[in-house]
């Protein structure tokens, strides 16, 4: 059956165009029920015997929710007890036009077989389908469609003689709703006093606060726009719209970062509660840029929300913003949100904060991250929850309340539990790590598994090369090996051999998709979250010595000034003759006794990095630096009992080089042969901006730092010196990686700027790494394409898919950073807390108005040294922003500045224990500190492998 819908078109050349929009209607759609005897259908998903545990419906009951449903109470339809339940097509493309997060979740319970979900194509069934009338609307058509659609599933299921007793239960919260569809004799319940009759379900899990529920009448907040005068706005240029990033050092001030043509984007200052206007970090919001004369610089105030407050924003809070400097060349554009274009929510991890009323059932949620507000829920379980860490959602903020309203999702376990804080640190940072499925693991391959005579036949065999592996401690999924041998003609050969991962994930299948979803391996403190199931990154894929296995490698002829003849790029196969650690490679280096052949080899290529390192120093390469630590684990306990800074090694150097050296020869090789659609990565140059602290450090010491060029930065570097104070480079440079820019994955078809500013090369992407890195197996593809060593496929030649992509991979190694980062954080609150208060020595690497933030070099550690208390008179200070310096009673505390501090931990708030630091040397007078933490974003300076 068709139905068509024609209609005229004016077009932009003036044109009148007629199109015709066909619908196909069908009827032989399946129920997808077991009971159902009419549908011929092949598989089934919904159950005959669909029964949970409720007081409302003890018979057998099918439940199909309304959109709102779904957008509302996802939680309780992620949740394992609920089974059986019938997804409209209506339903499902509302919420995809309306949340793409929650979209997402739901296709992914969809995909659950054990969750029993039905997807009911009822838009192309001849029997439900409807057309809109005229004078109604697009949401009313649409809930009459759900209603059309229970309604033929009760008579469908009816009809079936084997079993009368199943039902279908709609499940809304729209009262207009709810009653047509029970004029019309249909069941209906509204979704909390359904699932409040879940007799396994917590009774609050669905409690939510809505808009009446709130006590406060007062408007706290100005209305939100709606989106139609937000769009209007934006296209007149009234409005900007940008994602929102809240401050984690000061919750009343945020950025709003605004995309424009090219390079040209801005930043956008918001201050104050009223200008912030209930936006929450990495929200989709729009922006109205103030008068110059609002203008305001950032502040320099480090602030924190410090418990409840009742529903009213105070003057004292704004006034902590209006004392920062003022300046003119300080102020940054400034604006306010005046609407919210998409909501970027998601369930949030944290503690309840229990309210001081007995027997209250409203209390505030503290979440782990600084940067999301506080969230007011209402539960009957607080006794239970109070140590928990638990996951909350928001589901919506009024304009007369402080704080955002949400429900309770479900409890981690107890607080300061090692288990539990780290699924929380993998939650927070969106890190998929979930065992890898049985889909995933059907396609690894059988074991045991050997190399074919297939293989061979295709393959290079480089099995008689001197090759070897040099790698960290400890390191199981080893990507690459090297090898050095001299030639005939007196130039040497150099092999770059990395594991063939892209040999075992093909294109498409299962495994591909996990690999490609997860983007990443993510290092913990002790724990390795993994992209490739174990099989592939510990054992198959992984170049361990003594065993044969499967490479792709990149060989070049190199002359004894480290100038490259000749390069090739070959599918081979290897054995490995030694897995070294650094420092193992480095002690064969130096021990002259030792001239085996792969000492030899070793040798060769160190000489050879030598050159090459200073070579592309001399080109403009930035060589930075930032503290990195190790722990080293209780073997029994798994916790931290010493923790050190990371020495690197020549060998360290060695193993970059040739890395570095093989990217960028691989990157040269892809884009030639595919310009449109290879995968390359950049690193943008900063803003000129970005340098002000690195200027102002400079300065205050009689310095001048160029910046105009990588070139220029490096050489100011290294003449930076400063007699009696040799820490004084290294606190330059680690200064200098704070002010650069995330290095990006990106497609060659969609950019044109493909320069790598760190680096200073022209071009560059990532081959080396295929079993923690995604970005490389496709690399790994490419380029067998391109030697012919493969076929291609459609994805891989499809830019816009490619840029899709890499926006992915991009959030996947952000976030995995930040993860690392956080796990060092969690690991050396547990060494400070074993080895209880110790006195340190440590430079001030940033002056605050407030506070001065400390580096200890010994264990790489940051932390922030307050000068007030607001339990106590504060000290005078006095805050000058050009030098930058802060004066606390007459003594001046200055960038870079030698201090001694004592460091404990401050586990009195459980929710966010603390690093303490307070001042031992100088010793002012009156001063008393309080409690810190260390800086949560430390870039970290490592070569771009």
């Amino acid at each position: 059956m068709l139905k068509s819908k024609t209609f005229v078109k004016k077009t932009r050349s003036g044109g009148i165009m007629k199109i015709v929009r066909e619908h196909y209607l069908r009827d032989d759609i399946w129920c997808g029920s077991e009971v159902c005897t009419e549908c011929k259908q092949e598989e089934t998903v919904l159950q005959k015997d669909a029964c949970i545990e409720s007081n409302l419906c003890s018979f057998p009951h099918y439940l199909l929710p309304d959109t709102n449903i779904v957008l509302s109470q996802i939680d309780i339809l992620e949740d394992p007890l609920i089974k059986n339940v019938i997804i409209l097509q209506t339903v499902l493309q509302e919420v995809r036009h309306r949340s793409a997060p929650i979209y997402k979740r739901l296709k992914d319970i969809l995909h659950d077989k054990e969750k029993h979900f039905y997807t009911f194509t009822n838009e192309h069934h001849r029997e439900t389908y409807i057309e809109r009338e005229q004078g109604e609307s697009a949401n009313d058509r649409n809930d009459r469609a759900i209603r059309i659609s229970t309604k033929w599933y009760s008579d469908h299921l009816n009809n079936t003689p084997t079993d009368k007793r199943l039902k279908v239960v709609l499940l809304t919260n729209d009262r207009g709703n709810k009653e047509k569809a029970e004029e019309s004799g249909l069941l209906t319940y509204r979704c909390k006093k359904q699932d409040t009759s879940v007799t396994s379900v917590p009774q609050d899990e669905t409690a939510v606060l809505t808009s009446n529920e709130i006590t406060s009448s007062k408007v706290l907040f100005p209305e939100h726009l709606p989106l139609s005068r937000i769009q209007s706005g934006i296209k007149s240029g009234t409005f900007q719209q940008g994602t929102f990033r809240a401050s984690r050092d000061n919750y009343l001030e945020a950025t709003v970062f605004v995309h424009g043509e090219g390079d040209d984007s801005t930043e956008v200052l918001i201050q104050g509660l009223q200008n912030l206007n209930r936006a929450v970090h990495q929200d989709l919001v729009a922006v109205e840029i103030l008068p110059l004369n609002q203008w305001v610089a950032p502040s320099s105030v480090v602030l924190q929300d410090e418990g409840p407050k009742e529903d009213d924003v105070t003057e004292e809070e704004e006034a902590e913003l209006k004392s920062g400097p003022s300046g003119a060349a300080s102020r940054k554009p400034t604006g306010r949100v005046v609407g919210i274009i998409k909501r970027n929510w998601r369930p949030f991890c944290g503690m309840l904060f229990l309210s001081q009323i007995k027997e209250a059932t409203r209390h505030l949620f503290t979440p782990a991250d600084r940067r999301i507000p506080r969230i007011r829920i209402e539960t009957r379980q607080a006794a239970t929850l109070a140590g928990q860490r638990i996951m909350v959602a928001i589901d919506g903020w009024p304009k007369h309340s402080r704080y955002p309203n949400g429900h309770f999702v479900r409890s981690l376990g107890s607080a300061g539990d090692k288990e539990t804080e780290t699924e929380v640190l993998l939650l927070e940072h969106d890190v998929p790590h979930q065992d890898f499925s049985q889909a995933v693991l059907s396609f690894l391959p059988k074991m045991p598994w050997n190399i074919t005579e297939e293989d061979m036949a295709v393959r290079e065999d480089l099995r008689n090369l001197t090759v070897c592996s040099v790698d960290p401690p400890g390191c199981t999924d080893i990507d690459d090996a090297l090898h050095c041998r001299d030639l005939p003609n007196g130039n040497q050969e150099v092999g770059v051999h990395i594991a063939d991962v892209s040999h075992f994930i093909r294109p498409g299948n299962a495994m591909d998709l996990e690999a490609a979803n997860r983007g990443t391996t993510v290092y913990l403190t002790g724990r390795r979250i993994d992209m490739v199931p174990e099989l592939l990154s510990s054992n198959l894929c992984s170049l361990r010595s003594s065993v044969e296995r499967l490479a792709f490698s990149c060989i070049w002829e190199i002359n004894d000034k480290a100038e490259i003849v000749k390069t090739r790029f070959t599918k081979s196969v290897i054995n490995s003759k030694a897995s070294l650690t650094y420092a193992e490679a480095q002690m064969r280096i130096d021990d002259a006794n030792m001239n085996d052949d792969t000492t030899k080899s070793l040798r060769g290529l160190n000489r050879l990095a030598k050159i090459l390192k200073k070579r592309r120093i001399e080109k403009g390469a930035l060589t930075l630096s930032s503290p990195e630590v190790r722990f080293h684990i209780d073997s029994e306990t798994h916790d931290p009992i010493d923790l050190q800074t990371k020495e690197l090694k020549e060998t360290n150097s060695m193993v970059e080089e040739f890395m570095l050296l093989a990217n960028i020869s691989v990157a040269q090789k892809i884009y030639d042969e595919f310009s449109e659609c290879a995968l390359l990565r950049k690193h943008p140059a900063p803003p000129p901006s970005n340098y002000d602290i690195l200027n102002k450090a400079a300065k205050s010491k009689d310095m001048v730092i160029h910046t105009d060029s990588a070139k220029a930065l490096a050489d100011s570097l290294d003449a930076a010196q400063v007699d009696g104070f040799p820490y004084f480079n290294t606190l330059l440079r680690i200064l200098a990686t704070r002010c650069m820019m995330q290095a990006v994955y990106f497609c060659s078809g969609m950019d044109s700027d493909f320069h790598h500013y760190g680096l200073a090369s022209p071009i560059y992407t990532h081959f080396t790494s295929p079993i923690r890195r995604y970005s490389d197996i496709i690399v790994h593809r490419l380029l067998a394409v391109a030697i012919g060593a493969d076929s291609t496929y459609p994805d891989l030649m499809d830019k816009h898919k490619q840029s899709a992509l890499c926006n992915n991979l991009n959030y996947r190694h952000k976030m995995a950073q930040y993860a690392q980062r956080a796990s060092v954080a969690y690991h050396t609150q547990l060494f400070f807390k074993s080895r209880g208060i110790l006195n340190e020595e440590g430079f001030i690497l940033f002056v605050r108005k407030n506070a001065i933030i400390v580096l200890i070099p010994k264990f790489g550690l940051e932390g922030t040294v307050f000068f007030e208390n607001k339990d106590k008179p504060s000290p005078k200070l006095i805050f000058n922003e050009e030098v930058p310096s802060l004066t606390v009673e007459g003594h001046s505390f200055n960038m870079f500045d030698k201090v001694k501090v004592t460091i404990s931990l401050d586990a009195s708030n459980v929710q966010h224990q603390k690093i303490r630091m307070s001042l031992v040397e100088p010793v002012i007078s009156g001063v008393s500190v309080a409690p810190s933490e260390p800086e949560p974003e430390v870039k970290r300076a490592k070569l771009d492998r």
